[in-house]
Parts: structure tokens; sequence; C-alpha cells
């Protein structure tokens, strides 16, 4: 059974796929959409994005209305002059602009949203707003009251 939350995940990647060619203006079938997992534990969601070879200066991450967002550029690794003497014998890198966004469910702790990068993974953690946190409540013992005659 997949919850709410995996199935927005599946849409927004299938409309991230379709779309993209026209958002990162990459050559025709080629299709850059950075892979992401995202996790809930009880206080966070914790979203790991792939994207190797990008600058992290270059990363814009935005919050609004309970949807995260990260843009970014991959640079062309190798470049070669357009007159320069050089013949590509392949061309399977992929490089250009790249957008991700995700829907997370409502009470998250905007103003504490952090983010590092680790071998080429963006990992940021969304921390949930203390009122959607599970809580135990615990049940106080009390003694009987007397019924008086």
């Amino acid at each position: 059974m997949f919850s709410t939350l995996d199935r927005m995940l599946t849409l927004n990647r299938v409309l991230d796929e379709a779309l993209s060619d026209s958002w990162n203006g990459a050559r025709p079938g080629q299709v850059w959409v950075p892979a992401l997992d995202v996790v809930e534990r009880p206080d966070a969601y914790l979203i790991a994005l792939e994207v190797p070879g990008v600058d992290p200066s270059t990363v814009d991450i935005s919050f609004e209305q309970n949807v995260l967002t990260v843009r970014g550029e991959k640079q062309r690794g190798l470049e070669t002059a357009k007159n320069a003497d050089a013949r590509v014998h392949a061309s399977e890198r992929v490089s250009g602009t790249f957008e991700r966004s995700i829907r997370l469910p409502e009470f998250v702790d905007a103003e504490n949203i952090s983010a590092e990068t680790v071998h080429g993974v963006l990992y940021l953690t969304v921390p949930k707003a203390q009122a959607a946190r599970a809580r135990k409540i615990q049940i106080k013992g009390v003694e009987p009251k007397q019924i008086s005659n």
C-alpha cells in the first residue's frame, strides 16, 4: 500500500520527467531529473537528492506553501571550442538546469530546514512542527471518588 506521500512523490516524478526537456534545455530525448528519496521520521522528513557534479553554491532551495523546491544547474564537464581540432566520441553525461518539487504534508517547521551535501548527494532535513509530532498521553492515577449516601 502506498501512503499519500508516496503517491504524491510518484506523480511529481512522472510530471518532472515529462516536462523536463522544456525546463532544462537538454537535447531532445535527454532527460535529467535528479533521483530522490523521502523518509518520514516522527520528528522530521529526510530528503536525499542525487546531484553529482553540481556546485552546491549554485543550488537554490525554497519552501513555499508546503512545497519544497530544489533548483540548480550542472555544467558540462568537457568543453570543446567550436573551432577546436577535437572529435567527440561519446557524450552521455547530462548537463543543464534541473528542478524538483516535493509537496510535503502540513505542519512542518520551515524556519529550521537544513541542507548539506556529501559525495554528490544533497541531504535536506525538514523538521515537523511540534503540533504535528505524535505524542503519548499519560493517564493520571487518581483515587476513586467516594459516593456519599
